[in-house]
């Protein structure tokens, strides 16, 4: 088994460990930060003309954002679930532009707006102990 190999089984064991135990604002976190370690791949991918990888990290990008989008609880979230549902959108529609159009300031508008619901959901986090 290579590094590479043994490293990538142990991410994938330790992962499922956090999940398994993870409340859900937890797991919006654990998603959020892999969306943003893929973002800085995807942002570097463009940069180093990779296009082939910035075309996978984008689409992983693009199904996390999905997979946030749809964990919304729409009936009791009110308005702020629907701000957030617009926000994902817009934020999954940047990346099909940056994507197309090789820009890697689209993707640093999409990481600082995903940075400050992390924060947000920190502070979730924090607040309910």
């Amino acid at each position: 088994m290579s590094y590479q190999e043994a490293y990538g089984s142990y991410h994938a064991v330790n992962l499922d460990a956090q999940t398994s135990r993870a409340s859900p604002v937890e797991l919006v976190l654990l998603l959020t930060d892999g969306l943003l370690d893929e973002l800085a791949r995807a942002r570097a991918h463009i940069v180093a003309r990779r296009y082939e990888a910035k075309g996978k990290s984008i689409d992983k990008c693009v199904e996390i954002i999905n997979g946030l989008s749809s964990s919304l609880d729409f009936e009791s979230g009110g308005e702020t679930v629907a701000n957030l549902a617009n926000i994902y959108e817009f934020c999954a529609i940047r990346l099909h532009g940056a994507s197309i159009k090789l820009d890697p300031v689209m993707i640093d508008e999409v990481v600082q707006i995903l940075t400050t619901i992390r924060q947000g959901w920190k502070g979730v986090q924090e607040r309910n102990g």
